[in-house]
């Protein structure tokens, strides 16, 4: 049996993940066996109305068998699942979120929960659909009803999208999440991660990503809003992840999860033509540099890219902090594919990472020139104006000034800071690994 569920949360607290942690635990009070590790899978982080990661959770379980595998822990205690499957037990709906409605933020207007239940694995097409394109629940519902699952709805239901887009994800990538929660009294509490000691595990284990923004100085593993999480620890090994754990010092906690995602995958991006490119998904174009880089008001870069078929406009936003001044390097030629999310109105590419194919060399003025007629060095008249002799007043063109050719060789990928990190782009370090 597959349980999804998503949209629990709100872009104030709660947290679908810590919904997913309470599930498990009355599944297997239930004598259930977990399959394998429960799975956070991102969707389309470009959805106008997602409440802040637009991550659902899928569980899997039935009669297992095989060695236990530890998926996590509460108060001392160990959480553990089996690896394979022997098979599956009739199970309703309502059971098994029976405690677990109250954490939901039904209060909320952007949140509107969906929990799926299904024996079937659901198309894989749908979960390519749900992380690239925007679904509606009555796609969703033909599906499910077609695969004869059980679902239900909470307000307008749009959580069953996520949900059943998770359910029908197969990786062709994956990473591993482990996220620590914190008692339920301790939810709007302060909170404290010693970042010396994110910066430790960050050196100490290399399979791990995204822990700590050097640049910025800024502890990425710790959420920013107030949620059941304390922090997570992202990596490509569970057992690294299980030992960076060891490292952090924090706030105690009552237990932790590790989940199996799609994060850092890129799964979200498909190559697209300018005039393919459509609001509210996400693209890699590639093309010209048509017009220089500009600085606009709140601190965002933008530059416009063309190709055979059309124009787009590309920007880094101020969040994405020094990233901007690379942009801000291109000159009009550069050939480069920008990897990003398309907002709507005005059409703009959010850049998540760049890569420049061809930095055209660029003309660098040395020194003014010098007059014809006296020898004298000449003065600029005003940008693009050309230049005068103070002496005897002849003029001269802006091209007359004495110009060196400037190699820039800035080929290859640059990506914006941690900090500004989506959690579906892929970082380099794994596109290198």
């Amino acid at each position: 049996m597959y349980l999804g569920i998503d949209d629990t949360d709100s872009r104030t607290g709660m947290c679908t993940t810590y919904v997913g942690f309470k599930i498990i635990l009355r599944l297997i009070e239930m004598g259930y066996d977990i399959i394998g590790y429960p799975r956070l899978v991102r969707l389309n982080p470009n959805v106008p109305w997602k409440t802040r990661g637009n991550g659902s959770v899928v569980i899997r379980f039935g009669k297992g068998s095989g060695e236990d595998v530890v998926i996590g822990e509460l108060n001392g205690r160990r959480i553990t699942a089996k690896k394979r499957l022997v098979h599956d037990f009739d199970a309703n709906i309502d059971d098994l979120i029976k405690d677990v409605e109250r954490y939901f933020v039904l209060d909320e207007k952007n949140t509107n929960p969906g929990v799926v239940l299904t024996r079937r694995k659901l198309p894989q097409w749908l979960y390519w659909r749900g992380v690239r394109e925007l679904l509606t629940v009555d796609d969703i519902e033909r599906v499910l009803k077609a695969n004869e699952a059980q679902y239900k709805k909470y307000k307008n239901g749009r959580g069953i999208i996520g949900a059943s887009c998770g359910i029908s994800w197969r990786p062709k990538f994956r990473t591993y999440e482990l996220l620590t929660y914190l008692p339920e009294d301790s939810f709007y509490k302060r909170r404290f991660v010693d970042p010396d000691t994110v910066k430790k595990l960050d050196a100490m284990f290399p399979s791990t990503f995204d822990n700590y923004d050097y640049e910025n100085d800024y502890t990425a593993i710790m959420p920013n809003s107030t949620t059941p999480v304390l922090y997570g620890i992202r990596g490509t090994s569970p057992e690294e992840l299980m030992r960076a754990k060891e490292v952090v010092k924090s706030t105690d906690y009552e237990g932790f999860l590790i989940y199996e995602t799609n994060q850092g995958s890129d799964d979200h991006l498909v190559r697209r033509r300018i005039k393919d490119i459509k609001p509210f998904t996400s693209v890699i174009v590639r093309g010209t540099v048509s017009k220089k880089p500009r600085r606009i008001r709140g601190g965002h870069t933008i530059f416009s890219l063309e190709d055979s078929t059309g124009t787009v406009e590309c920007a880094a936003y101020e969040p994405t902090k020094k990233f901007r001044d690379i942009i801000s390097s291109l000159e009009v030629g550069d050939v480069v594919e920008v990897y990003g999310g398309v907002r709507g109105s005005p059409l703009t590419v959010n850049i998540e990472k760049i890569r420049i194919l061809k930095s055209v060399p660029v003309k660098k003025k040395i020194s003014n020139p010098r007059c014809p007629v006296c020898g004298s060095k000449m003065e600029s008249i005003g940008r693009g104006k050309g230049y005068r002799c103070r002496k005897c007043g002849t003029r001269a063109g802006e091209e007359d000034a004495k110009f060196i050719v400037v190699r820039r060789d800035m080929e290859g990928f640059y990506e914006v800071p941690v900090i500004a990190r989506r959690h579906l782009s892929k970082p380099l370090k794994l596109m290198k690994s």
